[in-house]
Protein backbone atom coordinates (compact mmCIF):
# COMPACT_ATOMS: atom_id res chain seq x y z
CA UNK A 1 0.00 0.00 0.00
CA UNK A 2 3.10 2.44 0.95
CA UNK A 3 4.62 1.56 -2.27
CA UNK A 4 1.79 2.16 -4.35
CA UNK A 5 1.32 5.92 -2.19
CA UNK A 6 4.97 6.56 -3.20
CA UNK A 7 4.25 5.78 -6.93
CA UNK A 8 1.14 7.89 -7.45
CA UNK A 9 3.31 11.10 -5.14
CA UNK A 10 5.86 10.05 -8.07
CA UNK A 11 3.84 10.42 -10.60
CA UNK A 12 2.07 13.46 -9.87
CA UNK A 13 5.48 14.74 -9.06
CA UNK A 14 6.91 14.12 -12.09
CA UNK A 15 3.93 15.08 -14.25
CA UNK A 16 4.07 18.42 -12.90
CA UNK A 17 8.12 18.74 -13.78
CA UNK A 18 6.67 17.89 -17.38
CA UNK A 19 4.18 20.14 -17.53
CA UNK A 20 6.46 23.23 -16.44
CA UNK A 21 9.17 21.63 -18.82
CA UNK A 22 6.87 21.90 -21.71
CA UNK A 23 5.60 25.17 -20.57
CA UNK A 24 9.06 26.92 -20.65
CA UNK A 25 9.95 24.79 -23.69
CA UNK A 26 6.89 26.09 -25.71
CA UNK A 27 8.63 29.50 -25.47
CA UNK A 28 10.09 31.02 -28.43
CA UNK A 29 12.49 33.93 -29.47
CA UNK A 30 13.61 34.93 -33.06
CA UNK A 31 16.66 36.54 -33.23
CA UNK A 32 17.47 38.46 -36.42
CA UNK A 33 20.98 38.53 -36.95
CA UNK A 34 22.56 41.26 -40.02
CA UNK A 35 25.92 42.15 -41.25
CA UNK A 36 27.70 43.87 -38.81
CA UNK A 37 25.76 42.77 -36.17
CA UNK A 38 27.20 43.27 -32.48
CA UNK A 39 28.39 39.31 -31.93
CA UNK A 40 28.62 39.58 -27.91
CA UNK A 41 25.17 41.16 -27.51
CA UNK A 42 24.21 37.83 -30.24
CA UNK A 43 25.79 35.31 -28.83
CA UNK A 44 25.25 36.03 -25.12
CA UNK A 45 21.69 36.55 -25.59
CA UNK A 46 20.78 33.66 -27.77
CA UNK A 47 22.74 31.53 -25.65
CA UNK A 48 21.30 32.62 -22.06
CA UNK A 49 17.88 32.24 -23.76
CA UNK A 50 18.63 28.74 -24.64
CA UNK A 51 19.81 27.95 -21.10
CA UNK A 52 16.68 28.97 -19.91
CA UNK A 53 14.95 26.19 -21.68
CA UNK A 54 13.61 28.94 -24.26
CA UNK A 55 13.43 27.44 -27.76
CA UNK A 56 16.09 30.26 -30.44
CA UNK A 57 15.34 30.72 -33.69
CA UNK A 58 18.27 32.62 -35.34
CA UNK A 59 17.19 34.22 -38.40
CA UNK A 60 19.44 36.20 -40.82
CA UNK A 61 18.40 38.73 -42.40
CA UNK A 62 19.71 38.23 -45.63
CA UNK A 63 19.44 34.53 -45.81
CA UNK A 64 20.28 31.45 -43.91
CA UNK A 65 24.47 31.88 -45.37
CA UNK A 66 27.13 32.69 -42.75
CA UNK A 67 27.29 36.41 -41.12
CA UNK A 68 29.83 38.10 -40.52
CA UNK A 69 29.51 40.33 -37.66
CA UNK A 70 31.21 43.48 -36.34
CA UNK A 71 34.46 42.33 -35.03
CA UNK A 72 34.95 39.71 -37.88
CA UNK A 73 33.29 37.10 -35.62
CA UNK A 74 31.34 34.51 -38.32
CA UNK A 75 27.96 33.32 -37.45
CA UNK A 76 25.77 30.82 -39.46
CA UNK A 77 22.38 31.39 -38.60
CA UNK A 78 19.70 28.74 -38.48
CA UNK A 79 17.36 30.01 -41.20
CA UNK A 80 16.48 33.05 -43.42
CA UNK A 81 14.02 35.41 -41.88
CA UNK A 82 11.85 35.22 -45.07
CA UNK A 83 11.37 31.56 -43.65
CA UNK A 84 10.35 32.70 -40.30
CA UNK A 85 8.97 35.89 -40.94
CA UNK A 86 5.13 34.21 -40.91
CA UNK A 87 6.23 32.72 -37.25
CA UNK A 88 4.92 33.77 -34.19
CA UNK A 89 7.53 33.93 -31.62
CA UNK A 90 6.96 35.41 -27.67
CA UNK A 91 9.55 37.38 -28.59
CA UNK A 92 11.65 38.69 -31.42
CA UNK A 93 14.88 40.26 -30.37
CA UNK A 94 17.71 42.99 -32.35
CA UNK A 95 21.36 42.92 -31.34
CA UNK A 96 23.24 46.18 -32.06
CA UNK A 97 26.57 46.57 -33.51
CA UNK A 98 26.18 49.84 -36.04
CA UNK A 99 26.39 48.16 -39.25
CA UNK A 100 23.53 45.95 -38.52
CA UNK A 101 21.30 48.16 -36.64
CA UNK A 102 21.27 50.76 -39.92
CA UNK A 103 20.70 47.06 -41.74
CA UNK A 104 17.28 46.10 -39.65
CA UNK A 105 16.39 49.76 -39.90
CA UNK A 106 16.42 49.33 -43.23
CA UNK A 107 14.26 46.48 -43.63
CA UNK A 108 10.77 46.59 -44.72
CA UNK A 109 10.55 42.92 -43.71
CA UNK A 110 11.81 43.72 -40.23
CA UNK A 111 9.45 46.40 -39.98
CA UNK A 112 6.29 44.21 -40.45
CA UNK A 113 8.16 41.62 -38.17
CA UNK A 114 8.23 44.63 -35.52
CA UNK A 115 4.80 45.66 -36.05
CA UNK A 116 3.01 42.38 -36.18
CA UNK A 117 4.98 41.71 -32.79
CA UNK A 118 4.13 44.72 -31.15
CA UNK A 119 0.24 44.64 -32.48
CA UNK A 120 -0.07 41.11 -31.11
CA UNK A 121 1.53 42.18 -27.59
CA UNK A 122 4.11 39.88 -27.77
CA UNK A 123 7.87 40.82 -26.18
CA UNK A 124 9.94 43.38 -28.35
CA UNK A 125 13.69 43.46 -27.27
CA UNK A 126 16.45 45.74 -28.42
CA UNK A 127 20.05 46.56 -27.27
CA UNK A 128 22.79 48.56 -28.12
CA UNK A 129 22.07 50.38 -31.12
CA UNK A 130 19.21 48.22 -32.46
CA UNK A 131 16.68 50.81 -30.46
CA UNK A 132 16.79 53.13 -33.70
CA UNK A 133 15.78 50.37 -35.92
CA UNK A 134 12.55 49.91 -33.08
CA UNK A 135 12.52 54.40 -33.48
CA UNK A 136 12.47 53.81 -37.55
CA UNK A 137 9.41 51.61 -37.37
CA UNK A 138 7.54 53.60 -34.53
CA UNK A 139 7.47 50.64 -32.22
CA UNK A 140 7.11 51.36 -28.63
CA UNK A 141 6.92 54.83 -29.19
CA UNK A 142 6.54 57.00 -25.84
CA UNK A 143 7.85 54.20 -24.21
CA UNK A 144 10.78 54.16 -21.57
CA UNK A 145 13.49 52.60 -23.30
CA UNK A 146 17.18 53.10 -23.26
CA UNK A 147 20.22 52.29 -25.61
CA UNK A 148 24.08 52.90 -26.22
CA UNK A 149 24.86 56.15 -24.71
CA UNK A 150 25.54 57.75 -28.06
CA UNK A 151 22.45 56.88 -29.80
CA UNK A 152 20.30 58.88 -27.13
CA UNK A 153 19.77 62.12 -29.08
CA UNK A 154 18.21 59.90 -31.67
CA UNK A 155 15.69 58.18 -29.41
CA UNK A 156 14.88 60.94 -26.96
CA UNK A 157 12.57 62.42 -28.62
CA UNK A 158 10.55 59.94 -29.56
CA UNK A 159 10.59 57.85 -26.12
CA UNK A 160 11.21 58.29 -22.23
CA UNK A 161 14.81 58.07 -22.12
CA UNK A 162 16.78 56.36 -19.28
CA UNK A 163 20.46 56.19 -19.33
CA UNK A 164 21.46 54.89 -15.39
CA UNK A 165 20.08 51.91 -15.87
CA UNK A 166 21.47 48.47 -17.61
CA UNK A 167 17.92 47.05 -18.57
CA UNK A 168 14.69 48.63 -18.84
CA UNK A 169 11.25 46.89 -18.87
CA UNK A 170 8.28 48.88 -20.50
CA UNK A 171 5.08 46.62 -20.86
CA UNK A 172 6.27 44.37 -23.70
CA UNK A 173 9.33 46.43 -24.49
CA UNK A 174 12.63 45.35 -23.40
CA UNK A 175 16.07 47.49 -24.19
CA UNK A 176 19.40 47.27 -22.89
CA UNK A 177 22.96 49.51 -23.25
CA UNK A 178 25.51 47.36 -25.14
CA UNK A 179 27.77 44.33 -24.61
CA UNK A 180 28.64 44.77 -21.15
CA UNK A 181 25.01 44.30 -20.32
CA UNK A 182 24.68 41.61 -22.63
CA UNK A 183 24.19 39.28 -19.96
CA UNK A 184 21.17 41.33 -17.69
CA UNK A 185 19.71 41.80 -21.38
CA UNK A 186 19.11 38.18 -21.80
CA UNK A 187 18.41 37.48 -18.35
CA UNK A 188 15.54 39.77 -17.88
CA UNK A 189 14.66 38.28 -21.02
CA UNK A 190 14.27 34.80 -19.42
CA UNK A 191 12.99 36.35 -16.63
CA UNK A 192 10.20 36.90 -18.20
CA UNK A 193 9.71 33.96 -21.04
CA UNK A 194 10.69 31.29 -18.15
CA UNK A 195 10.09 32.88 -14.66
CA UNK A 196 12.70 34.72 -11.95
CA UNK A 197 13.43 31.34 -10.60
CA UNK A 198 14.62 30.03 -13.98
CA UNK A 199 16.52 33.34 -14.83
CA UNK A 200 18.55 33.18 -11.19
CA UNK A 201 19.09 29.46 -11.73
CA UNK A 202 21.17 30.29 -15.11
CA UNK A 203 22.57 32.77 -13.51
CA UNK A 204 23.60 31.29 -11.05
CA UNK A 205 25.18 28.61 -13.39
CA UNK A 206 27.37 31.29 -15.23
CA UNK A 207 28.49 32.39 -12.07
CA UNK A 208 26.95 35.99 -12.55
Amino acid sequence: MLGRTWATLLRGTNSIVQQHTRSVMSKTALVILANGAEEMEFVIAADTLRRAGIAVTVAGLAGSEPVKCSRDVVIVPDTSLESVKATKFDVVILPGGLGGSKALAASAMVGEILKQQEKENRIVAAICAAPTALAAFDIGKGKSLTSYPSFKSQLESHYKYIDDQKVIQDGNLITSRGPGTAFDFGLKIAEVLAGPEKAAEVAKGMLL
